[in-house]
């Protein structure tokens, strides 16, 4: 879906935008042929799409700061961009903004072992921050599928989580402290080195803000020692129910595994034609992963196992080398890209309590048969963070809308069953209308004065997050 070209007006403001980001920035850093923004027109969630009026990609937060005092003169909006692997529309630009990419800024710029942390510019990648750290022991916990390519400035707009975070927490659990240049240039300090920081949480509210009140330049990170061992064991089982109903019990057990991820029978088959990880032919499985010493490791998957055998499991398969972990991983981590193959899918992100897992992912199935769509169900199962796939043909004349109407029930659900719209994806531009199920209208207008406080032009990463129509009041007010 194309969003509407900028008009004559915001054209020509464009040619005294460039000009004043050209004597500002290093030549190679504005980018403003019509050709080369086709590369930011859009993230993840490409059914919609928007070429800028120009990027940037400063090196500094320097020059993060000179960019945002130019914009703020100048009245223009300005979308903070990581790596662009949102799946909400993060990332998506208006046509009258500027595209703020961070992706050359990535330098680790402190390591510190002893007291357990790093600090890195915003553009590095979530694996990389481990690959710093991993051969004196350590590594960084937050784990995204997208791990691979996401940046630590889109994990802490979106406050990602990963498939162990139910042991480690989502990226708050392991932020200590950011620099951010606020939309008019001014560059403040939040948190830093130490466990947490006097008077009140603001680095709280800036992890998972999407990029509303200002662009996060570095980060410091926590990092942790490397468990002993770790041991993942696979369960097939012959329901979607069944399996959510094991780990309900698991969690009830008091047991803490590091991961339990959840995928059922239609993205078995995918991931198995795409990665041949092994999995067994079963409605749905589990992998649980619990880490430690070889004893603790026994005691716990002895207690999982023996919960699971109570739901009659078509397998159960414990690893018994680090190459068959790696092997029980693999299908897992290529979930999202395997089906991708298969259709066009919109990649849905409620979080819901853990008990209601059976009731929601029978609910789930009953509206992919109503509105004649296939699911497919990967998610962290352990915190009730859902990722229900929906297949649809971009292609086909109103396939996309019939989605997207799907979509929203599911996230409603999500609420009714008290859970929420999002847990690690953000709201964007997918969920913000939606944002109404949750909150009540005096909810919303408290969270809009927060942002009126940090961006009182509302330039930052505009038609996210709030209803539109909101967005658009504030703006002209």
């Amino acid at each position: 879906m194309e969003m509407p070209a900028p008009d004559a007006t915001v054209l020509a403001k464009k040619t005294l935008l460039v000009e004043r980001l050209s004597a500002a920035l290093p030549e190679d850093a504005v980018i403003h042929a019509e050709r080369e923004l086709r590369v930011y027109e859009c993230d993840a969630l490409t059914a919609y799409k928007c070429p800028p009026l120009c990027a940037v990609l400063p090196a500094t937060t320097e020059e993060v700061a000179a960019v945002l005092k130019i914009c703020h003169d100048m009245d223009v909006p300005v979308v903070p961009r990581g790596s662009g692997t949102s799946l909400a529309g993060g990332a998506l630009p208006t046509a009258d903004s500027v595209i703020l990419g961070v992706a050359r800024m990535n330098d680790v710029l402190e390591t510190n072992y002893d007291d357990r942390y790093i600090r890195v510019q915003t553009g590095r990648t979530n694996l990389s921050v481990t690959g710093a750290v991993e051969e004196n022991g350590f590594f960084y916990a937050p784990d995204p599928s997208s791990q691979l390519a996401c940046a630590i400035a889109g994990n802490i707009a979106m406050n990602s989580g990963g498939a162990h975070c139910l042991k480690y927490g989502v990226t708050t659990n392991n932020l200590l402290g950011v620099k951010m240049v606020q939309m008019d240039g001014t560059v403040i300090e939040v948190g830093g080195a130490h466990l947490d920081a006097a008077g009140y949480d603001l680095l709280g509210l800036i992890c998972g803000s999407e990029g509303q009140l200002g662009v996060v330049t570095e980060a410091t990170l926590r990092i942790l020692r490397q468990p002993e061992g770790a041991r993942p064991v696979l369960m097939g089982f012959d329901s979607n129910e069944v399996a959510g109903q094991c780990v309900s019990d698991i969690i009830k057990a008091g047991v803490l595994p590091v991961a339990i991820e959840f995928m059922d029978r239609p993205v078995i088959r995918a991931t198995e034609a795409f990665a041949g990880a092994g999995y067994p032919d079963c409605e749905a499985l589990l992998i649980v992963e619990v880490e430690g010493s070889e004893k603790e490791i026994d005691e716990q998957l002895g207690l999982i196992l023996q919960i699971a055998r109570k739901h009659n499991p078509v397998e159960l398969r414990e690893s018994t080398s680090p190459e068959e972990s790696a092997r029980i991983w693999l299908g897992r981590k290529s979930a999202f890209g395997a089906m991708g193959q298969i259709n066009d899918y919109m990649c849905l992100d409620g979080t819901i309590p853990v008990s209601s897992l059976p009731m929601v992912l029978g609910r789930i199935g009953e509206l992919s048969k109503q509105y004649g769509l296939d699911v497919g169900n990967v998610f962290h199962a352990g915190d009730g963070n859902m990722h229900p796939l929906i297949l649809f043909d971009a292609n086909k004349e109103g396939d996309l809308e019939l989605c997207e109407a799907m979509g929203a029930d599911i996230l409603k659900l999500c609420v009714e069953a008290g859970g929420c719209l999002t847990g690690e994806h953000g709201v964007g531009i997918e969920k913000r209308d939606l944002m109404t199920a949750q909150f009540a209208p005096q909810d919303l207008e408290i969270q809009m004065q927060v942002k009126d406080v940090f961006d009182p032009k509302w330039l930052l990463n505009p038609a996210k997050v709030f209803p539109l129509a909101s967005s658009a009041s504030r703006r002209a007010a």
